[in-house]
């Protein structure tokens, strides 16, 4: 059996017919709900322009220190710094699993959540820079999870050093002035994008002036 297309009442109007009237621009005076429907498209014309405004102005605002894209450890999603972080107080710090410093993910972990919902966040980034990363990221997410119980966000393993250092961490350096120089560099950035402080290995997570100095940015 074949079907065939059934034709339109005499005076009606087809989806398509209607689509056809409203990118043309003629004949709508004449059915009875054209004026409604235009209403409607202009009143949804204006929500999606707001939106790409919102959007586009959003992304003129990101702080040049925050506009990378990043990858989650041992993930296949990524994340922009800005869309992620944009308006919180920022602790970044390169991480390694085989350092004398290592030790720090525990009072890192205390750091995040004793300020999160104060706004701070911790961002790790993993590195074998220093040769005490070799791992694989599935390892050092295992290995984070079971021996310090990392919630804070961690990311892809990065060069972080002089000479070869990944693009996020060149603007952090070249704003701070300071590249890091082993495991557990700390840069804290404020609620605008920039450095405020830059702090070496041996500061450690629950030092006075770190906690004063993210107390007063928070």
């Amino acid at each position: 059996m074949h079907s065939y297309p059934v034709p339109s009442p005499p005076g009606s109007i087809t989806p398509f017919g209607l689509l056809r009237r409203i990118s043309c621009g003629y004949g709508l005076n004449k059915w009875p709900f054209d004026g409604l429907i235009i209403n409607k498209l202009k009143a949804v014309s204006v929500v999606i322009t707001t939106l790409v405004l919102l959007n586009n102005a959003a992304i003129a605002e990101c702080p040049k220190n925050l506009d990378f894209t990043k990858r989650f450890l041992a993930s296949e999603q990524s994340v922009h710094l800005c869309q992620a972080y944009a308006g919180k107080v920022l602790l970044v710090v390169n991480t390694a699993s085989y350092c004398g410093f290592t030790g720090q993910f525990r009072g890192l972990e205390a750091l995040y959540q004793q300020y999160r919902e104060a706004g701070l966040v911790v961002l790790g980034f993993p590195s074998n820079d220093f040769l005490q990363e070799p791992r694989s990221e599935d390892k050092v997410r295992e290995f984070c999870s079971l021996t310090y119980n990392v919630k804070f966000p961690m990311f892809e393993k990065t060069r972080v050093a002089k000479r070869h250092a990944d693009p996020f961490y060149q603007a952090l350096a070249n704003q701070s002035g300071d590249y890091p120089r082993w495991n557990f560099h700390k840069y804290l950035l404020n609620r605008e994008g920039n450095v405020v402080a830059s702090y070496g290995s041996s500061v450690k997570p629950d030092d006075e002036s770190l906690i004063a100095t993210i107390e007063s940015n928070l």
